[in-house]
């Protein structure tokens, strides 16, 4: 078991890079513990206990840099975490094939608004919507979708934060950090209560998750959209291309 922990360390280690710029570290980390012989979910679980401290690292850098308007986006983090424990709660209930289909086709669609819309950028544009109604809508609802699925929240919160609350790509990266770790604990919490989580790997993949995940933010604060924007569209690009390819398989 150490053994491969270890040689998965280095996998969480650039997970939490591209988490804490671009999020999709999961695209990352799922397929390499899958393949290092854990079934769907004791991986999906140990995923997100190594996830949490990697997400956890990125929202703490960019609190105390000043990044995270913490007052403003409480009703956010309470409506996420009521809407990730409630789809980690009924998941089992719901049939998530109209999903699959539909996610890779809207994260293509986000990918192409951030390469091409000028309001993503290091400049804040018109707030559309107020921090109450955007809580309620896509905290409650994109909170939801992690529990139930998972591919691509981050991508959503930060669509969200750009086109309906007008945050600049830096704020808008900073803030959902916040919204992933919450979203990220509630449905561990669920996990460690089924006893689902493998902790001598999550333990040792999370010290690759604070490791990439402090260099991540670094990396967000100092270079701003020039590098959030093209790695956001891979990264949307590579989820959408996984999800198909499974399609297809399947």
């Amino acid at each position: 078991m150490l053994d491969t922990a270890l040689w998965l360390l280095p996998v969480a280690l650039a997970a939490g890079l591209v988490d804490a710029v671009a999020g999709g570290g999961g695209l990352i980390t799922i397929p390499a513990l899958l393949w290092a012989g854990l079934g769907p979910v004791e991986a999906l679980a140990t995923n997100k206990a190594q996830a949490v401290f990697g997400s956890a690292t990125a929202t703490i850098h960019f609190i105390r840099r000043g990044a995270i308007a913490l007052r403003e986006a409480l009703p956010a983090v309470l409506l996420t975490f009521i809407g990730a424990a409630a789809g980690a709660v009924l998941v089992q209930h719901i049939d998530a094939t109209a999903l699959e289909h539909a996610i890779p086709l809207l994260l293509i669609g986000f990918a192409l608004y951030f390469w091409f819309s000028p309001r993503v950028s290091d400049i804040d544009s018109h707030q559309r919507i107020g921090h109450g109604a955007f809580a309620l809508t896509i905290g409650l609802g994109v909170g939801f979708y992690d529990g139930v699925f998972g591919p691509g929240t981050g991508t959503f919160f930060a669509i969200a934060y750009v086109s309906l609350l007008g945050y600049n790509l830096r704020r808008a990266t900073a803030h959902t950090k916040l919204l992933n770790f919450t979203s990220n604990l509630a449905a561990l919490l669920l996990f460690v209560s089924g006893g689902h989580v493998l902790w001598e790997i999550a333990l040792v993949m999370a010290g690759g998750q604070l490791v990439g995940a402090w260099i991540g933010a670094h990396l967000v604060l100092r270079h701003g959209a020039a590098l959030v924007r093209p790695i956001l569209v891979v990264v949307s690009i590579a989820i959408s291309a996984r999800l198909l390819w499974e399609q297809v398989l399947g």
